[in-house]
């Protein structure tokens, strides 16, 4: 798969995740295997403005090579100012642009995945990044959902746009905001969406392992796939995915020992990030039950790990791992991450009254980063 200049060999993309895809957590990543490394998504006005908290989600690895960096915006004009200073400053080598959010505090606002429905207004978001981009030649790409609920499903139309736009890939999360992380993802959704397009189709979700990815690819005809939660507390699955598609059978099925260096890799990385002992090993305490899951490991050194604040303490806490534990395979398969239950989107008022409305959303971005 070809991504302007770069060619993404294993069609591989990890998903941007706030407060997970840190530099930290990327460079562990891509230790394991290749693909691209997307950092977490930045909005577009805190990247226009220089918020100092953004300032640090931007920064790239020394070797990190394409920079991908994920972008949220509500504003034509707000996007194109952010985009010309990527371009200006040379911080990023490829622009993703997030229009699957759902969380209440974006969507109530008219952001995130109900953008696409005010097509007009979606369709003035991605051409303002990409002819902004287009001096630099970076590549710029759209991730989105399936639409805001079963009633107002808009990925296709949304496809054709950016196509139209310029964007050189579409990344389908196959679910509906009211969906959120429930159920099953729809992967039919991303075969139609595949054959409506020219342009490469990416699927998303439900990727637990590498044979997962394999199966969406001939299930659905796209041309690659985004990983998110299948690889928390497992960044070998990077590994696997690489071994896969170049059609080799071997998976990495780590013990405990061997996890538990990875995770004291992590909690490095981090420490190294964050310039700081105690904030970066505080930052690796919410990886720790996913590392261990499935794991025959007590609930007291559990709870122990989740409050470790050094290197040292953290140390001494593996070393109480039994190292010869096996890899626990009763949990592949299984969904990782966050779950929840349907809900209804949350709007603001009157926003499905008028799809070609291009008035931009008021206070719908904010001046930090995440969501």
């Amino acid at each position: 798969m070809q991504l302007g200049t770069y060619v993404v060999d294993p069609p591989v993309v990890l998903a941007p995740m706030a407060g997970i895809t840190n530099v930290a957590f990327r460079q562990l990543c891509r230790e394991q295997g290749a693909g691209i490394y997307v950092c977490e998504m930045i909005t577009t006005v805190a990247l226009a403005h220089r918020n100092p908290k953004t300032e640090r989600m931007i920064e790239f690895g020394a070797d990190e090579t394409p920079r991908s960096m994920q972008i949220y915006g509500v504003d034509p004009e707000m996007t194109a100012k952010a985009v010309r200073r990527i371009v200006d400053e040379s911080l990023a080598d490829h622009i993703d642009m997030n229009f699957g959010c759902s969380v209440r505090k974006i969507t109530s606002k008219g952001g995130g995945s109900a953008i696409p429905y005010k097509r007009k207004l979606f369709g003035s978001i991605v051409k303002a990044a990409v002819d902004a981009a287009a001096p630099a030649g970076i590549p710029v790409t759209v991730k989105m959902r399936k639409g805001i609920d079963d009633n107002h499903l808009t990925y296709v139309e949304a496809g054709l746009i950016a196509q139209d736009a310029g964007v050189r890939w579409v990344a389908l999360h196959a679910r509906t905001a009211a969906q959120r992380y429930s159920g099953e993802a729809d992967w039919e959704s991303i075969a139609t969406l595949a054959d409506a397009l020219d342009v490469p189709v990416l699927g998303n979700g439900d990727i637990w392992e590498a044979s997962d990815a394999l199966r969406m690819v001939a299930e659905t005809g796209c041309a690659g796939v985004v990983v998110g939660r299948g690889c928390l507390g497992r960044p070998w699955l990077f590994a696997d995915l690489q071994a896969a598609f170049a059609g080799r059978p071997e998976r990495v099925m780590p013990s405990l020992g061997e996890v538990a260096a990875v995770m004291r890799r992590h909690a490095e990385l981090l420490v190294a990030w964050w310039g700081a002992e105690r904030e970066g090993v505080t930052d690796f305490r919410k990886h720790v039950a996913w590392y261990l899951k499935g794991f025959p490991v007590g609930s007291e050194l559990r709870q122990a790990m989740a409050m470790a604040s050094s290197l040292m303490e953290l140390d001494d806490l593996l070393g109480k791992l039994d190292g010869d534990a096996p890899f626990p395979t009763a949990v592949l398969g299984q969904p990782r991450g966050r779950t929840n239950a349907p809900a209804k989107v949350v709007l603001p008022y009157g926003w499905l009254d008028d799809r070609d409305d291009e008035a931009v959303p008021l206070d719908a971005e904010h001046d930090d980063s995440g969501g």
